[in-house]
């Protein structure tokens, strides 16, 4: 019988395939792509329009957000940051939030190849 090593801590951390894939909990937002456009929900309940910041950078959407209760002495932070695989039409992002939940949409970029006719010698 071969004995293996028990994997440290560290070394648990290397097993990227299941760290990538794994379901980790994490569904408090849905990123989905329709009529040609990325619709992005994050249920993000506790805060009022105005403690919500988004921005545009380089196809990465910033995500964030701080609630201050004087009451209570506490704050709470989030802060989300989503990486797009097409070219997004940044004039055109829309967003809202409604009883608790952002929902912005991210319309892909026209980027069909507008050709320019060669002309051709001989």
């Amino acid at each position: 019988m071969v004995l293996r090593p028990t994997p440290s801590t560290w070394a648990q951390s290397l097993d990227m395939p299941s760290r990538l894939f794994s379901d980790r909990g994490n569904s408090d937002y849905e990123l989905y792509e329709e009529d040609d456009a990325f619709v992005l929900t994050i249920d993000m309940p506790g805060f009022e329009t105005d403690e919500i910041e988004l921005a545009w950078d380089d196809g990465v959407l910033n995500v964030a957000a701080e609630h201050v209760d004087d009451e209570r002495g506490r704050k709470k932070t989030s802060h989300r940051r989503f990486r797009f695989p097409k070219d997004i039409d940044d004039d055109a992002i829309a967003a809202e939030y409604t009883n608790g939940v952002l929902e912005v949409e991210l319309p892909v970029a026209d980027t069909r190849a507008r050709g320019k006719e060669i002309p051709l010698e001989g």
